[in-house]
Order: C-alpha cells, then structure tokens, then sequence
C-alpha cells in the first residue's frame, strides 16, 4: 500500500468524468465539463463538472486555465482556490474575454486541477517587522529602471 496522498472524488452525475492527467508528468489534473454551456462574449459562466473531492489534507486545490482555451479562445478561470475540507460540487468559473461567445460540450476539458502543498502558520500580532533589502517597495519596485 503507497503512503502517496489520495485525491479521492465522488460522481454526481452519469455526465461526471473523473479528472485526468494529460502525461505522467503532467502537473495537474484536466477538469471535465458535466452539462453543454455558453460562455457569453465579455462575460463569465460557472461550468458543472458534477465531481466532487476530497483534497488531501496539507494541501489544497487550485483550479487554473488550460493553456491552448487561453491562448486561443481567450478564455481563463476565477475563484480557483479548494480548502481541503469543502465537500461540494466542483464548479469552474471561466471568463472570456473575447468578442463570440464560446459553447463548451459535455466532456470537454475546462480546467486543471494542481495541488499544492500549504502551509498555516500561526498568526501572530507584532509592533514592528524586521527590514529587508526590498523595505516598502511595492508595484513595479524591483523593475529595471
């Protein structure tokens, strides 16, 4: 039996398919739509998958593009964040940013799923921070000049 942390998923309809890896070293996992949808022109959808999953505990999910929807298509995700303990269905918020609307078909790949490893420390109130050699540098701060 392998201690490799399980991603485990439960169908909610005969329409779910289980999420794939596209390589063996693919970093995440395709997610599938459920259920036909137009995504309008300038505007946003959320597209069923009709999974939903357990995300191994110390980690969470992250919901990001697929790189050929957005690169052709104009198309990107939102929202993209799964706790581990969330039980409900998967839905993908997509975004597209072109001028047609766009028609996903049942089965067609929307998303991947990543999981990436966290970590919670303890929050912890203080008067002042240590300095850093960025200091209160923000937006654009370490860009050439």
């Amino acid at each position: 039996m392998s201690n490799s942390p399980q991603l485990l998923i439960k169908r909610l309809s005969e329409h779910a398919k289980l999420p794939t890896r596209g390589s063996a070293h693919a970093a995440g996992y395709d997610i599938y739509c459920a259920h036909d949808i137009i995504i309008p022109a300038k505007g946003k959808a959320i597209v069923a998958t009709d999974i939903s999953l357990a995300i191994p505990i110390g980690h969470y999910g992250r919901v990001a593009p697929r790189s050929g929807l957005a690169s052709k298509h104009h198309l990107d995700t939102g929202a993209g964040v799964i706790d581990a303990d969330y039980r409900g269905p998967l839905g993908v918020l997509m975004f597209n940013f072109s001028e047609q609307d766009y028609e996903v078909k049942r089965g067609d790949r929307v998303a991947q799923l990543i999981l990436e490893k966290i970590s919670t420390p303890e929050v912890v109130e203080v008067d002042s921070l240590e300095e850093s050699v960025r200091g209160v540098g923000g937006f654009g701060s370490t860009g050439y000049q």
